[in-house]
């Protein structure tokens, strides 16, 4: 057995972060999440693997926090109002409504079954409420690295409503959680005949409504804050601007937990309201986040993979596998459907595609850490069980997310992306586009200075076949041309 020590944490952690990427490349030939092989390799290095020792689960929780925040952040950096806009009463109805039709069905389910002979566990409603709100949300880290990664491009708003849905129904799970262990805590302390039982209960509404309240509010105010802050503060060093945000981020969460807010919430709100302002240094905040993003999620997944115990969640196998395909075939299509029941302009097909879409990833794995902490009988049951339903869900519906979306021609061609010559310009200097002239182009003279260009346009450079030239007022066109334009942006909205 090999225990994590300060002397050879760096050493073991570089081998596993190593190993992983070095994976990750391999399965993505074969269309394996990398979350998944993410949370194999950590497997793979645990105890009933290579023998790597960690059981702390307060440590894993703290990693998963600290990991959630940064990409639910870099989530919302990366969403633009613009296309949320059109789906936001859809996607709020599915993180909100849709984790609690989610919780009911599933939980329901988990009860019907744990009281059969052949299943090892026998488990009271309140408990399998409690497993089923840690499943109840889709995984962030794992839509977004999908539909992203896989470069996957839908019809009808479908990706805006899902990135809205799995960044959004996190406190929701999340909020369920912590209610059901205080029920639970509870009744095994006092009875089920308690009234302080239902008192909790009769309460939920007003948690529900701090949590939503106070973390959307801390996560607006921080949002126009960390703007004004970051383009006023005028540092020497580039690179301490995306340093600084991330404090922010982390700033943000505590804020939201002190105020009873949910933190998760406040941080992907923060990062929608910074992403739709100018910023200072936006190519290089971005760059920094997006690797910070994979060196969390691949943290997390090791993590959670490394306090796994296989052989015990393999004892809990059959359970997990109906609960499993209950979520996936029933309660999920169930709950969508219901869910989007007054939203009749979205069609069958795209609701079919929305309820396959329900991934689940690392996001479960940690709330299941929550009951475990707080000493809940059976909560070491429910951990391996969500375990093993996120593998499930990783494997069947990570894996057949591009072929179900060809199937319901739901998916076409990705837009073919310019590549500006290869030049970047800051975003507050202006905006870069491109234009291909045409022989309509050129009707008014065949040289730049005859060339029609709206007010605020200048052409940067021409580039004619392979060679690249220096415009100039008498530089001659030609049909075929490409140029290289920068727009002002001061009166854009």
């Amino acid at each position: 057995m090999i225990y994590f020590t300060s002397e050879n944490l760096l050493f073991v952690g570089s081998i596993l972060i190593f190993t992983s990427i070095l994976i990750s490349k391999a399965g993505f030939r074969f269309g394996l999440p990398s979350l998944l092989l993410f949370l194999l390799v950590g497997m793979l290095f645990g105890s009933d693997g290579l023998g790597l020792q960690f059981d702390n689960v307060r440590q894993a929780q703290f990693v998963g926090i600290v990991a959630l925040c940064v990409i639910l952040f870099t989530g919302g950096l990366e969403t633009k109002i613009k296309e949320i806009k059109p789906v936001l009463a859809p996607g709020l109805a599915l993180s909100t409504i849709g984790v609690i039709l989610t919780t009911a069905l599933t939980g329901g389910f988990v009860y019907l079954i744990s009281g059969w002979d052949k299943i090892p566990i026998a488990l009271p409603l309140v408990t399998c409420l409690l497993m089923a709100a840690t499943m109840s949300s889709t995984d962030s880290a794992a839509v977004f690295n999908l539909l992203r990664g896989k470069n996957v491009n839908l019809k009808n708003n479908l990706k805006p409503v899902l990135e809205l849905e799995s960044g959004s129904n996190d406190p929701m799970a999340y909020i369920l959680t912590i209610m059901l262990i205080q029920v639970a805590t509870d009744i095994s302390a006092a009875g089920a005949g308690d009234t302080g039982t239902w008192k909790v209960v009769s309460n939920a509404l007003l948690v529900l409504l701090m949590q939503f309240g106070a973390g959307a509010g801390t996560g607006l105010f921080m949002g126009y804050l960390s703007v004004r802050i970051i383009n006023r503060i005028n540092l020497r060093n580039t690179p301490l601007y995306a340093i600084m945000l991330l404090s922010i981020v982390f700033f943000t969460f505590s804020i939201a937990g002190f105020l009873h807010g949910n933190g998760y919430l406040a941080v992907y709100i923060a990062g929608i309201v910074i992403g739709n302002h100018k910023i200072t240094n936006r190519k290089e905040i971005s760059s920094f986040l997006d690797g910070m993003t994979w060196l969390m999620q691949i943290g997390m997944f090791l993590t959670l993979g490394l306090l796994v115990e296989p052989s015990e969640m393999i004892k809990l196998a059959p359970m997990a596998l109906l609960i499993g395909a209950f979520m996936m075939l029933i309660a999920r299509p169930a709950s969508v459907f219901l869910t989007l029941l007054p939203f009749r302009k979205i069609s069958l097909k795209s609701k079919t595609f929305i309820s396959w879409v329900g991934l689940r990833g690392a996001v479960p794995i940690i709330f299941a850490t929550y009951p475990v902490i707080a000493g809940i009988p059976g909560s070491d049951q429910i951990f391996n069980i969500v375990f093993f339903i996120t593998l499930l869900s990783l494997v069947i519906q990570g894996t057949t997310i591009t072929p179900v979306a060809s199937l319901l021609k739901l998916n076409e061609p990705m837009p073919e992306k310019q590549d500006m010559f290869g030049i970047e310009v800051p975003e507050e200097a202006g905006k870069l586009a491109e234009l291909t002239l045409t022989e309509d182009s050129l009707l008014h003279g065949d040289t730049l200075k005859e060339l029609k260009l709206p007010e605020g346009m200048l052409v940067m450079m021409i580039k004619r076949n392979d060679k690249f030239i220096v415009p100039n007022g008498r530089v001659k066109l030609y049909s075929g041309d490409r140029l290289l334009i920068i727009s002002d942006r001061i009166n854009e909205p």
